[in-house]
Order: C-alpha cells, then sequence, then structure tokens
C-alpha cells in the first residue's frame, strides 16, 4: 500500500541521477536504496556487494531467468 512520506531534498537530489543510470523513477532508487540498506542491517555479515547481487539474483529468478548448473 503506498504511503506519502516527506525526504529530504537532499537524498531526492542524490537518487537522481542514480535512478537515470539504472532506468528507474527517483521513487524506484529510493525504494532500492531502503531494501538494500535493510538487507545489510538485517545480515550484517555480509558485504553490501554480495547482498546486492542476492536482490538481482532473486528478482532474476521472479522474472524466470533461471538456468540449470551442473556441478562435476
Amino acid at each position: 500500500m503506498p504511503s506519502a512520506l516527506k525526504i529530504s531534498g537532499q537524498l531526492v537530489d542524490s537518487a537522481r541521477p542514480c535512478a537515470a543510470a539504472m532506468h528507474r523513477s527517483v521513487t524506484k532508487q529510493i525504494e532500492y536504496w531502503a531494501r538494500l540498506g535493510k538487507s545489510a542491517e538485517d545480515n550484517p555479515d555480509l558485504p553490501v556487494g554480495m547482498i546486492r547481487e542476492i536482490l538481482i539474483s532473486r528478482q532474476e529468478a521472479a522474472a524466470g531467468m533461471l538456468s540449470d548448473c551442473k556441478f562435476d
């Protein structure tokens, strides 16, 4: 359920170029940062880069972008 929040103009200004580079809206960019930050707080032993890759992998799996892995 969407909610209206007041956030700083500085955060919005920081999100704008990142959002453009990632082809996201500013709102979606801030939501992404919030998800990444929450995941980092929930998993303090994992590097942020690994958490980012996990979030990407989950989206790829949800989109059906899976492939078989063979282990020898």
